[in-house]
């Protein structure tokens, strides 16, 4: 018997989904530590058609990626954290799980 998810559970798959399939391509695409949120909205559009997904509100993983602090808000730009940066230059890949581990590290 399945059970449905708990909130936190679809707020982490939410966040994961929001990184691998959106925020990170999005960076990687246009080369640069920022976006603005028409951005990211247009590439959201784009991965859910191409994928045939529905995110109910694609801003919500947005919103949790800055409360973990792998992403920055400053007025209408949103970049990654620095120590990201260098995952960035080499065009790396830069999963979830990565990019929490290297925002965490003291």
């Amino acid at each position: 018997m399945l059970s449905e998810k708990g909130k936190y559970a679809s707020a982490t798959e939410n966040r994961r989904f929001v990184w691998a399939q959106i925020v990170w391509p999005l960076i990687l695409e246009m080369n640069d530590v920022a976006f603005t949120l028409k951005q990211f909205q247009k590439k959201s559009e784009q991965v859910c058609r191409e994928r045939n997904v529905t995110i109910l509100i694609p801003s919500r993983g947005l919103i949790s990626l800055m409360k973990r602090g792998i992403l920055l808000k400053e007025r209408d730009i949103y970049s990654i954290h620095f120590k990201l940066i260098p995952y960035m230059r080499l065009r790396a890949e830069c999963n979830y799980a990565t990019a929490i581990h290297e925002v965490r590290i003291k």
